[in-house]
């Protein structure tokens, strides 16, 4: 009898910031399929999800990975639900109205490597400042770079757990290091993030790290924030060839900013300050090529004929995709065209 570790992954109740929460389920013979994953519960009480008189509630798999760090070990993706079943206040996964999987998303998120020791981004010393941004970006050597040991493990990581992880690169700032994911299906897409940043977390427990995601860390300073920009596409957009249909779409982005702004991350007014290549919270834009707008229109998107994607740039890198891809996905489907 052979025996296999699921490692139950969900969000709790913190808000407007959730954090991730596991435990680890040991079961016999398992398949490896995602629909032999069992409902499981949990200790709402503990995670701003329940009172302790009533304190159930259930997690739901909706995504299973091969765990590439454990023996007959998996990744459960779950959602939490209330223990009669029906999705709980915490779970922006069922929020999303993207059943069909028409809508594809290729999130950006960037992060700061932390030292758990000086508190500091890696590459900063204590009482100053490394030198000033510039030579960080897509660096090569030790003068400049800092963290690739970690960030080349993770990129394995994720790619052995099956995860459709398409680049990383150092960021603008020191210590700051960005990946890619791509995946059809707005659902999808949050459930890669989400154990995209599960295993980064766990593996700075070895590293002596730990990952910043607040989006502007280093406070009123003249070093980068971080963002979790939110490429995205339906069929529309993907097909149409139709400038007035892009901006028509991007138009509709216009009079809902306030319900965008509100799911796109904790403290994200300190990084949207039309600087530092992002717009002003306070404004809406859109651009060709534009790094400096809400929402740029990729130059390829114009040059296929305008047939591709929208880039938001606006989601911090601590919002929820969930909830961004459902906002956005929200959003798309109200525009008249």
């Amino acid at each position: 009898m052979s025996k296999a570790k699921l490692e139950y992954i969900w969000l709790d109740g913190y808000f407007p910031t959730q954090n991730m929460r596991s435990k680890t389920k040991v079961v016999d013979d398992f398949s490896g399929k995602l629909e032999d994953c069992p409902i499981w519960s949990f200790d709402g009480s503990s995670t701003k999800q329940a009172e302790g008189g009533n304190s159930d509630c259930l997690l739901k798999p909706v995504a299973i990975y091969p765990d590439p760090t454990r023996r007959n070990g998996f990744l459960v993706m779950t959602e939490v639900l209330n223990a009669d079943g029906t999705p709980h206040e915490s779970n922006g996964r069922a929020t999303i109205d993207d059943d069909d999987n028409d809508f594809w998303f290729g999130f950006e998120q960037e992060y700061f490597i932390m030292d758990r020791k000086t508190l500091l981004p890696l590459g900063f010393p204590i009482g100053g400042y490394p030198a000033p941004q510039g030579m960080y970006y897509c660096s090569v050597g030790g003068r400049n770079t800092h963290g690739r040991s970690l960030v080349e493990e993770h990129a394995d990581l994720c790619i052995d757990a099956g995860l459709n992880f398409e680049g990383i690169n150092q960021e603008v700032a020191s210590g700051q290091w960005e990946f890619q994911l791509f995946a059809k299906g707005a659902k999808k897409a949050g459930d890669e993030i989400w154990v995209a940043r599960y295993l980064l977390d766990r593996l700075t427990e070895k590293f002596g790290y730990y990952i910043e995601y607040h989006p502007k860390p280093l406070g009123d300073t003249d070093w980068n924030g971080s963002g979790m920009h939110a490429n995205f596409s339906n069929t529309i957009l993907r097909t149409c060839g139709s400038r007035e249909v892009y901006e028509k779409i991007c138009e509709a982005f216009r009079p809902v900013v306030k319900e965008h702004i509100e799911v796109y991350g904790e403290f994200n007014d300190q990084r949207l300050t039309g600087k530092h290549e992002t717009a002003s919270i306070n404004d809406f834009s859109y651009g060709v090529s534009d790094r400096g707008a809400s929402i740029r229109i990729p130059i390829i998107t114009v040059e296929k004929g305008w047939k591709g994607w929208l880039e938001d740039r606006r989601p911090a890198s601590n919002a929820d995709p969930y909830k961004v891809a459902g906002r956005i996905v929200k959003t798309v489907k109200s525009a008249k065209i």
